[in-house]
């Protein structure tokens, strides 16, 4: 704990940080983010049901911090896998990889800890004028009626205690 403490006092001089935790309440989660975060919301389709989700982004140093959180129309299991499934294969989809999943485990605010997965890809994104070789590292959980996307997205790695700061803050109500 003294270690984190630690860490923390040192990434709030650093000027590319600057970490402040958010209270997702409509989504039942907190999240420390190193910069202000931005919402977006889109409608998107899961296993050909219409479902909704919400993203809230920041930006530090070339990285893109990330929670995104899928409404489920219920809280089946097989629904949750398959939204899981859906966030795991677009994330890497995007810089042409395939994600290779293990498993960690997410804390509950209230104690506790559920399993959850993890990939770290590593590819190229093409938008046909630009090519980019890009970094992923995502986390995905599901509780519920939610399916959350945590991720960080960069050209190149930031600093481990950065990506530490961002995956363990993250907490499900």
């Amino acid at each position: 704990m003294i270690v984190a403490f630690s860490a923390v006092a040192l990434l709030a001089c650093t000027p590319a940080y600057d970490w402040r935790t958010i209270q997702n309440n409509d989504d039942a989660y907190e999240v420390t983010f190193p910069a202000k975060p931005r919402s977006d919301a889109r409608d998107i389709e899961i296993a050909g049901k219409p479902m909704h989700m919400k993203m809230q982004t920041a930006e530090a140093g070339d990285a893109v911090f990330a929670v995104g959180t899928v409404d489920l129309p219920n809280g089946d299991a097989a629904t949750q896998q398959a939204a899981l499934d859906f966030l795991q294969h677009g994330l890497a989809r995007n810089v042409n990889a395939a994600p290779a999943a293990r498993p960690v485990e997410i804390e509950i605010a209230a104690g506790g800890k559920l399993p959850g997965s993890k990939i770290e890809v590593n590819g190229t994104r093409d938008d046909g004028q630009n090519r980019e070789t890009r970094q992923i590292r995502a986390r995905f959980i599901a509780k519920g009626m939610h399916a959350y996307q945590l991720a960080i997205v960069s050209t190149k790695a930031p600093p481990a205690e950065q990506i530490d700061q961002f995956f363990s803050s993250f907490k499900l109500y």
